[in-house]
């Protein structure tokens, strides 16, 4: 079987005075994929829109908050798995919460220049009466991207409080993973 070399390709290896072998498009290596985005590489916040906004001031089921990276590079890189998640407390007895992380699989998520994705944190709110001790009141969220040991400080920027089951086997209060 020959190759077929392209005009330019022949006058190449005439120039070069050497002989070559010509590569078949589909024989060409495959482009690399993108390696995981780290957290230079990307910026942070809370989603803030009116349907993305926690329903803290309800208190009889859970609500959502989302977090999102945006890659700020200019290279695609790729994110997978589950965010770090430490809650600092606004009352003196709060301290840090590490949140759980549910039982969702991550997917692999390709992140584009520009493009964004987002993750959810499930919340349990309660009411202002609930005394002190069962409640934990948000002021700022360590965020560390997967895999990543830098992370982003964003502050709690939708009132209310949380029941504490910081030490719970199985808390109402929990994240999901990059992309969901």
């Amino acid at each position: 079987m020959k190759s077929k070399l392209t005009a330019a390709a022949v006058a190449a290896v005439v120039v070069a005075g050497t002989v070559a072998t010509a590569i078949p498009a589909s024989a060409a290596p495959a482009k690399a994929e993108p390696t995981r985005c780290h957290t230079a590489d990307l910026k942070a916040g809370f989603a803030t829109g009116e349907d993305a906004r926690p329903e803290m001031e309800q208190t009889d089921k859970q609500t959502q908050a989302y977090i999102w990276f945006t890659n700020q590079s200019k290279r695609t890189c790729t994110l997978s798995g589950f965010a770090g998640v430490d809650m600092i407390g606004a009352q003196g007895t709060d301290g840090t919460w590490s949140l759980a992380r549910s039982a969702t699989k991550p997917d692999k998520m390709v992140l584009e220049p520009g493009v964004t994705v987002d993750f959810s944190i499930t919340l349990l709110p309660v009411a202002k009466s609930t005394p002190q001790k069962e409640k934990f009141v948000p002021a700022t969220f360590l965020v560390t991207p997967p895999n990543e040991t830098d992370h982003f400080t964003l502050k709690w920027p939708f009132g209310g409080q949380i029941l504490k089951q910081d030490g719970a086997t199985h808390p109402a209060t929990y994240l999901n993973p990059v992309g969901r």
